[in-house]
């Protein structure tokens, strides 16, 4: 499966090139060179061994009764969805009740592949954002406000990667073993880093909107007293709209599952707080912020001539569609499930599971992007490559990694640019 997902990538990225070197010569010139090559094998590779792991992790042999024979099986996760089922009950620990309906193989699903994921995506997200906080706090003394927005939006994910060892250890044994102190903690602190994260993407994209449409009159609020204070305001909003899962997440006792660290207010009014906050707030309002800002801006950016400001917007675009791709797919299932639970979708066995599993499928991808902001730095944020490098190497010495050489062709491109100062001061 490695082969067949890497193998179709490749072709794909191949045709992309073709299309680049062709249709668009010039612009792709400088795209096309040693560093962003290795990078991409190495995002489609990642991306390859993820989608293969349940086939590595729950492919096995098995004895067919007609002829005894030995049978390589898939993994199949409908397999067996066909009425009621008394297989054991799935639970998904973040936000979801029991449910009688769910089989074995999203038990399987939980206890094997979500742990794999979940401690993936920990290295990979601790390692890049922490790379990220290290660069950014290296040179703080040069920090203007998106500097400010992307330490803050690295912290945010940090925040987040650190909750998924509690729910990869939760998901494998079934059980909650850490108290009630940390399920609350691990609970509130997860959505905080998400809230946080969204709504300082959603900062970054005002600000430049701000500084493109209304480059004069933001110029003198655009300071780092203003950051700080930006910044404590959106912790402490998220904080606040995450304070109902601090209060109401709390370890369980049942019967047939054991102990589990649920979200379980006594008012249902609170779990109507909790979907409105995660559609409205999580994708909703952000989503309608930036294409406002965006369709403003873009007719701007077309009559530019500076290729550094179109590497700006390059990367908080990135960084935006980055989050919503992945996370909206999760958004919908959760929708799907709140009108499952409100009895607008058939409550039927086979319609559960499915619901069940596009939550952790989508729910996989979705945690995936805690790692994918430093991938995104390395692809469009030159001032962050030429910032890290140096403290890469003294971290790994002697790892090949490109020399400060290949940014002297565009450094000496930019000099050559006229420059807006408040435009440009980004990069």
């Amino acid at each position: 499966m490695v082969g067949f997902y890497s193998g179709n990538l490749f072709v794909t990225l191949m045709s992309l090139d073709r299309y680049l070197a062709i249709v668009h010569a010039v612009a792709a010139m400088r795209a096309r060179t040693l560093r962003y090559g290795i990078i991409a094998c190495i995002t489609i590779w990642i991306i390859s061994v993820i989608m293969a792991i349940p086939g590595l992790r729950f492919a096995a042999l098995e004895i067919d009764p007609d002829d005894s024979s030995s049978v390589c099986q898939p993994f199949c996760p409908h397999e067996n969805d066909h009425g009621n089922s008394t297989d054991p009950t799935y639970y998904d620990g973040m936000w979801e009740d029991f449910s009688p309906c769910s089989n074995s193989d999203l038990v399987n699903f939980r206890k094997w592949f979500l742990p794999t994921l979940y401690s993936f995506v920990f290295v990979l997200g601790f390692l890049g954002n922490g790379l990220v906080v290290c660069v950014l706090v290296k040179h703080r003394k040069q920090t203007n406000l998106t500097d400010i927005c992307l330490l803050n939006l690295a912290l945010s994910d940090l925040l987040f990667v650190l909750t998924l060892p509690f729910y990869s250890h939760y998901s494998r044994v079934g059980q909650w073993t850490f108290g009630d102190f940390l399920c609350r903690f691990a609970s509130g602190s997860h959505n905080t880093g998400f809230f946080s994260s969204i709504f300082f993407m959603v900062v970054m994209t005002l600000d430049r909107y701000m500084v493109i449409m209304h480059a004069h009159k933001v110029a003198r609020y655009r300071t780092l007293r203003s950051g700080i204070a930006l910044t404590l305001f959106i912790w402490m909003l998220s904080l606040c709209i995450s304070l109902p899962h601090f209060i109401f997440t709390k370890v369980t006792h049942d019967e047939s599952n054991g102990v589990a660290c649920s979200y379980e207010p006594e008012n249902n009014d609170w779990r109507l707080y909790r979907n409105l906050t995660m559609h409205v707030l999580g994708l909703v309002i952000p989503l309608l912020v930036m294409i406002v800002c965006y369709s403003r801006i873009i007719p701007i950016l077309v009559n530019m001539r500076s290729a550094k400001k179109h590497r700006v917007v390059k990367l908080i675009l990135s960084i935006v569609i980055a989050f919503f791709l992945f996370w909206a797919p999760y958004n919908f299932s959760l929708f799907l499930e709140f009108l499952m639970s409100k009895g607008l979708l058939p409550n039927e066995c086979s319609v559960t599971a499915s619901v069940h599993l596009s939550i952790m499928w989508t729910e996989s991808l979705a945690y995936t992007h805690c790692c994918l902001n430093p991938i995104i730095y390395a692809f469009v944020g030159q001032k962050f490559m030429k910032r890290a490098l140096p403290l890469l190497r003294k971290c790994v010495p002697g790892f090949l990694l490109p020399s400060n050489r290949d940014f002297s062709d565009s450094s000496y491109r930019e000099r050559s640019v006229s420059r807006s100062s408040e435009v440009t001061s980004i990069m």
